[in-house]
């Protein structure tokens, strides 16, 4: 049974080697077999299989130019390794290789070939049989072109790990190590093309643009990359499409309606050459010439796009290519190919009929057609150079070049197990894999540990998902002034390794937009903001499309498009225009501008005024009105305004911390100690005249040490209150940034209510001061200047409680300004009330600068106090006589006389006189009685 078994299997086998597979292949054999697989044509011919009948294969059409030059690399690389000397001595390579048609069926029929035999091999079948004439396993695979078509091929190969490696599809899918096990290339990935094509939009400043791909493996996980890139940029895509070579007429019709109405100029294609061909044919037919196209690697450089016919609508073109590679001697290779020459590649025939535009005699398509009336038919000895054909455009080897890497990788890895020595292989226990008996998995596992530097000084490895380092050159398609041809002009490069900024190159001046202009296409969705603007958002619309609004105050822009507005340094400001920041002007009040020389000239003057009467009172310090004002009190209290108006200028020029902490406490003081005398000097007299009579205990109680001590007191406490202030929370300089185009310097005080203490208790005692003032207005004018004080006290509070308001409603220099205006008004205000009428008296007045004037209003106040007295006493007596005795009693006389007897012993001093007795009020001058009074 075993036997019988064994024997259909060889039969099968038998007839799977002979047929299975195209009928249309270039096969050679050899001591190891290559795999190929080739877009020889761009796709097959539609036909609705009604299934009424057996299915027929579908006919591949379009016969691809540049996928039969790819084909040749192959064959043109085993041809050299087959003849070299040091590279796979003694073996011979063969190879089969397919036509794909750039459809995932015909490749999958293709690949179940070289997969069908590796099974067969597999079952060790030559004890039944004589195999020597069999083909042998394919042992790796060069192909396929489109990813799509790779990834059918790669899912197969993949399950009997048979090496694939593709020369150009850079799906990014493909990298996938998990799903595509065997699957290596000679090609970048598209992770990088996304990434490149971003960049390019990014560098022409646009940002509204149509995104256009295959429907397949290749184009859909690309425009997704690609998607993604947009995004981060903020970049947006007004039309995402998908296309395919098979879409009906109306659907393709439809989408050259979308994208003429759309105002996106720039349409990103992620496509391969059959694919985008029917919407370049529609855009033609339409002549929609205002469009720039970004081609992908798959049709950057397609013949069947770059036509004459197609450059109205494609020329200036961007699109990415490989890097071209030299492939020695393969120019005559190409120009000696022959029907006659060349019978093991059976797609030489169809090249020579397309080439020609004819039938070789024994054509299958001439036996098809029944006619030569179409085609005249042709010998196979034609020049091959006498035609215009892609065949032989071989100035930017791209793709043949990474078939030709392909191929001298697989040789590689087969020398590299020829020359292994045991113990150092790749394999269990560092063993080496048989060359006569290897399988794929063996030249996979090879292929994977790859390094060598090839014949053209690349070096050449794979990396960890098996794809080589490469970078792309950036071409532009420009027509021919010679036959108006396309020409792929090189303007730049992509680095993909390179650092962040410096993997673009471009160069501007090579580019011709839509094939004669130079300067950059518009293809934004609003208009570029200039400097100084932002992009604001427009409801319901994308982020792309938006409204230039003007940045704000204190914010710039300094370049187009600016999605936000820069805020200005806390030391600057924005310029009219918001375009730039320019350094604010530092204010405060300053010596040098004029409210601050004014104010330092009233300060200057104030000292002055108060020197000057210092100066006056120590001139006339012996006479009458200077011992009658208390002298030394009212050197103190000079001493205290001079301090008042010097305290005003520390507030005056820029604050430091030191001015800081000492200018509040300085004007506190001064005051406090300003008022502390005036209260001490009024309440004292005020009290030595209520008493009628002076004691020595008066005299005592309002000696001189006592009243320094009252005025020491009243000080201490001011003193106490800025001490608490400076150590709990001291002032400070502080730069205020919040005033448009200005930087105020201004004193942060550190605590408000310490201020408001330190200004409260000076007020409290003006109050009090106002008080005894108030209360001893009629006292004689020489002794307490009753009604100035009150005036000076008056201004005081005016001064201050104006001052609360206009401290807290104004800001920068004008606080300082505010306050030294309050400190002169009130100093010059105490100034002027006490002393000036004193010194015009001193001056310009001395005969009222003398004793009896002093005596004399004295002698007055007394005799007005002793009648309203001696009044009051009658009034009494008068109502206590009429309850008790009658009206006999005798009626004091009313007449009131001043009397003043020479001899009398008590001559000089005034006696007051009633009409029942007589009072004497004495006063002397004497020096010991004086002191207590003054």
């Amino acid at each position: 049974m075993k036997l019988v078994l064994h024997y259909l299997i060889l039969l099968g086998s038998s007839y799977v080697i002979s047929t299975y597979g195209p009928h249309q292949r270039a096969q050679m054999t050899g001591d190891i077999l290559l795999g190929g697989l080739f877009p020889i044509h761009f796709g097959v011919s539609s036909k609705d299989q009604d299934l009424a009948a057996r299915p027929e294969s579908t006919q591949c059409v379009r016969f691809n130019f540049r996928g039969f030059r790819w084909l040749q690399a192959m064959i043109f690389a085993i041809d050299e390794i087959n003849n070299s000397s040091t590279l796979l001595p003694n073996i011979s390579l063969g190879y089969r290789i397919f036509d794909t048609c750039n459809t995932v069926s015909k490749a999958l029929e293709a690949t179940l070939s070289f997969v069908a035999q590796n099974k067969i091999d597999s079952l060790n079948l030559d004890e039944f049989c004589n195999c020597t004439d069999h083909i042998p396993s394919t042992i790796a695979a060069v192909g396929a072109a489109g990813s799509a078509v790779s990834t059918a091929a790669a899912n197969l190969l993949g399950l009997f790990y048979i090496p694939q490696i593709s020369y150009a599809s850079s799906s990014r899918l493909l990298s996938n190590k998990n799903q595509y096990k065997s699957f290596m290339r000679t090609i970048p990935t598209d992770e990088y093309q996304a990434t490149a094509m971003a960049d390019i939009i990014v560098y022409f400043e646009w940002n509204w643009v149509i995104a256009v791909a295959s429907d397949d493996d290749y184009g859909r996980p690309g425009i997704e990359k690609f998607e993604k890139e947009m995004e981060e940029r903020d970049i947006c895509i007004h039309l995402n499409e998908l296309i395919s070579q098979y879409s009906e007429d109306h659907e393709i019709q439809a989408l050259a309606d979308r994208i003429e109405n759309s105002t996106a100029k720039v349409i990103v294609v992620f496509a391969s050459g059959p694919d985008i061909e029917p919407l370049i044919k529609e855009m033609v037919r339409r002549n929609i010439t205002d469009r720039i196209w970004l081609a992908s690697e798959a049709w950057a450089s397609s013949s069947l796009i770059a036509k004459p016919e197609y450059l109205d609508v494609v020329a200036g073109t961007i699109g990415f290519a490989l890097k071209a590679g030299g492939i020695p001697g393969f120019r005559e290779f190409l120009q000696h190919v022959q029907p006659k020459k060349h019978s093991h590649n059976e797609f030489v025939r169809e090249f020579w009929e397309e080439t020609f535009n004819c039938y070789l005699e024994d054509s299958p398509r001439l036996q098809e057609c029944g006619s030569t009336s179409f085609r005249p038919l042709c010998t196979g000895e034609e020049d091959i150079t006498s035609v215009e054909t892609p065949y032989l455009d071989y100035t930017h080897l791209r793709i043949s070049y990474n078939v030709y890497v392909a191929v001298y990788s697989i040789a590689q890895a087969l020398q590299d197990i020829l020359t292994c020595t045991p113990g150092h292989g790749l394999f269990a226990n560092n063993s080496c894999a048989d060359i006569k008996k290897m399988e794929a998995w063996q030249v996979l596992k090879q292929l994977r540990h790859l390094n060598y530097t090839n014949s053209m000084g690349e070096k050449i490895h794979f990396d960890e998902n098996d794809n080589l380092a490469a970078n792309y050159m950036i071409i532009n398609w420009h027509r021919s002034t010679e036959d108006g041809s396309v020409v792929f002009e090189e303007v730049g490069y992509y680095h993909m390794h390179a650092k962040r900024g410096a993997k673009l190159l471009i160069d501007r001046t090579k580019i011709l937009w839509n094939g004669y202009n130079s300067e950059v296409p518009f293809s934004n969705c609003s208009e570029d903001c200039d400097p100084g603007t932002r992009k604001g958002i427009i409801d319901s619309m994308p982020t792309c499309c938006f409204e230039c609004t003007e940045c704000s105050d204190g914010e710039y822009s300094t370049h187009k498009d600016a999605s936000v507005c820069t805020k200005c340094p806390n030391n600057s400001w924005s310029n009219g225009n918001h375009t730039f920041c320019f350094l604010k002007e530092i204010e405060f009040l300053s010596w040098t501008e004029p409210f601050g020389i004014a104010l330092t000239i009233c300060a200057a003057l104030g000292v002055a005024l108060t020197s000057f009467v210092m100066a006056v009172f120590v001139r006339f310090r012996n006479t009458p009105i200077v011992k009658a004002t208390n002298r030394e009190l009212s050197y103190v209290l000079l001493f205290s305004l001079i301090c008042c108006f010097s305290s005003s200028l520390i507030f005056i020029g820029e604050p430091q911390d030191w001015m800081c902490r000492l200018r509040q406490p300085a004007f506190g003081i001064s005051f406090v100690l300003c008022i502390s005398c005036i209260l001490v000097k009024t309440n004292r007299v005020l009290l030595v005249f209520e008493a009628k009579i002076p004691t020595s205990l008066h005299r005592k109680w309002w000696g001189l040490n006592l009243q320094f001590l009252l005025v020491f007191l009243c000080t201490f406490v001011q003193v106490m209150i800025c001490v608490v202030w400076l150590y709990n929370a001291p002032p400070s300089s502080y730069r205020n940034y919040d005033i448009d185009e200005m930087i105020f310097i201004t004193c942060n005080e550190g605590s408000v209510m310490a201020l408001g203490f330190l200004i409260g208790y000076t007020c409290l005692l003006a109050a009090i001061c106002f008080f005894f003032a108030f209360k001893s207005r009629k006292l004689p004018e020489n002794f307490t200047e009753a009604k100035f004080i009150s005036f000076s006290m008056l201004i005081f509070f005016i001064v201050w409680i104006s001052f609360i308001p206009a401290y807290f409603s104004t800001y920068g220099k004008f606080v300082s300004a505010v306050e030294v205006i309050a400190i002169l008004a009130s100093s010059f205000g105490m100034l002027a009330c006490i002393f000036f009428n004193k010194v015009y008296i001193i001056l310009f007045k001395p005969s009222r600068n003398t004793i009896e004037e002093v005596r004399c209003s004295t002698s007055a106040h007394a005799f007005k106090v002793a009648a309203k007295a001696t009044l009051k006493h009658s009034t009494a007596s008068r109502r206590r006589s009429g309850s008790t005795g009658g009206s006999s009693a005798s009626t004091p006389s009313s007449s009131i006389s001043l009397k003043t007897n020479g001899n009398d012993p008590t001559s000089g001093k005034p006696r007051v006189s009633f009409g029942s007795g007589t009072v004497t009020l004495s006063l002397s001058f004497e020096e010991s009685r004086r002191s207590s009074l003054m």
